[in-house]
């Protein structure tokens, strides 16, 4: 009896071993010189969140597997070789819209000619207020203003960071409190958004030209697509191109890169306005989920318009899931557990 206790003993050992590794402790390494807030978990590198001065808003960057490949795209940040250098704004996983009170606060970067910068808004970081390792949550406040430094909105946003065996989750909750009369019109440049390796992407078969909302053009000729091969699709089974514009609790975007394979779900939360949100997922490695797109998806759906007086708080919330080869019933029921 004293050896097959012991042996259970040891078993229960390895099993917990096990579980603190495929669930292991999160861990926040704050570096305000860096301007960035480093998460790991299990001592393995998740991501940062970033906060540099010279960004017009705050972003998680880069992002990596629990097997350690980058999902995000390098440039701006750190170009990498082959991938293409369009839509500077398109950093990390991020937040915002494009039609707030008039201003875009989606397309605004570095790129913006100085005459223009009055049409477009900032997210300027305030601080850290919460980092609960146990929880695996970071929370912050930030301030979205127009060019003159004039404050719009208050912005608190909670991010839970998790692990589960070879799935990683970021929870985002964006809480926005209006400063002034705040109007959030329909704009299909929004407001969940990451910008992916070029894995992910779809093969580049023609030259595209592609318009922000202020009309600018942006040219993306056709590149090398030796390991290009990301394939969308959403939980009513529509795929690839066809999921833009769909309304969908889900989008999943599947790829393999260097021999792994990799599923991307960005989850809409039923609490949003207008769920489920528009698809603004698109082949050359933007990945977005848009509450407030309407018409600029579908010319028959109804308007979308948010007003807001001053005191009154709005909150989003998403799921961004990152893990193997995951079919539609695990996703799904990940949804279902997204409360």
């Amino acid at each position: 009896m004293k050896t097959l206790y012991s042996s259970v003993l040891v078993l229960m050992v390895l099993v917990n071993c096990i579980s603190s590794s495929s669930n292991g402790k999160v861990e926040f390494k704050n570096d305000e010189a860096g301007k960035k807030v480093e998460v790991y978990i299990g001592g393995k590198f998740f991501t940062s969140y970033i906060y540099p001065d010279d960004m017009e808003k705050q972003s998680l960057y880069p992002i990596v597997t629990v097997s350690g490949k980058t999902i995000t795209r390098g440039y701006p940040m750190n170009p990498r070789p082959f991938e293409r250098t369009d839509h500077p704004h398109h950093v990390g996983l991020w937040f915002n819209h494009g039609a707030v009170n008039g201003l875009d606060f989606w397309n605004n970067s570095f790129a913006i000619k100085p005459k223009d910068k009055p049409n477009y808004g900032s997210i300027k970081f305030k601080k850290i207020i919460s980092e609960n390792q146990e929880k695996g949550e970071l929370v912050t406040i930030s301030d979205w203003v127009d060019n003159n430094n004039e404050v719009l909105l208050n912005e608190e946003s909670s991010f839970i960071f998790s692990e589960d065996g070879d799935i990683r989750t970021i929870e985002r909750t964006t809480k926005l409190t209006a400063v002034r009369e705040v109007t959030f019109n329909e704009s299909k440049e929004g407001m969940i958004g990451l910008r992916l390796d070029r894995a992910f992407e779809e093969p580049s078969r023609r030259p595209e030209r592609f318009l922000d909302a202020n009309g600018n053009v942006t040219d993306v000729p056709v590149l090398n697509n030796e390991g290009v091969n990301g394939v969308y699709r959403n939980a009513e089974g529509v795929d690839s191109a066809d999921v833009w514009g769909k309304r969908s609790p889900w989008v999943a975007l599947r790829a393999e890169k260097e021999g792994e394979v990799i599923t991307i779900v960005i989850m809409d939360h039923p609490d949003n306005v207008n769920y489920p949100a528009w698809s603004h997922a698109r082949g050359y490695g933007l990945f977005a989920t848009n509450n407030l797109g309407g018409r600029q998806f579908d010319k028959n759906a109804d308007e979308v318009k948010v007003e807001m007086k001053p005191g009154e708080s709005i909150a989003f919330k998403y799921k961004v899931v990152i893990g193997g080869d995951l079919t539609d019933a695990q996703i799904n029921e990940l949804a279902k557990n997204f409360k």
